[in-house]
């Protein structure tokens, strides 16, 4: 019998099915998003980020990028560049990808 070999679990972009995260790097699934429930990754690929701006989210002041897909220039989340009150600061250089953007890829 042959062995059944599975690959990574991938989430991809829900307009072009781009390939942007790993299912491994999710840090958390309860974070939110602009447009409901979001994940909070410490990787995405295929992404591209825009200009950095402050924004005032629910936790607070933070620098933040928006990430948009490198296909199809979809906005998937944002990535964080700075966190000002300390106990935000684990989220720097980690990515928001909103669920309502993304798909998981064949699993």
């Amino acid at each position: 019998m042959a062995d059944l070999v599975i690959g990574p679990r991938l989430y991809s972009c829900c307009n072009c099915r781009n390939h942007v995260a790993l299912h491994d790097d999710v840090i958390s699934k309860a974070f939110q998003g602009r447009n409901g429930r979001a994940f909070l990754f410490s990787h995405a690929m295929n992404v591209m980020v825009g200009p950095k701006e402050d924004r005032h989210l629910m936790t607070g002041l933070h620098t933040v990028a928006d990430v948009y897909c490198s296909d199809c220039h979809e906005v998937l989340g944002w990535k964080y560049e700075r966190a000002y009150e300390e106990t935000q600061k684990y989220k720097e250089g980690k990515f928001i990808l909103e669920k309502s953007k993304i798909v998981k890829e064949d699993w």
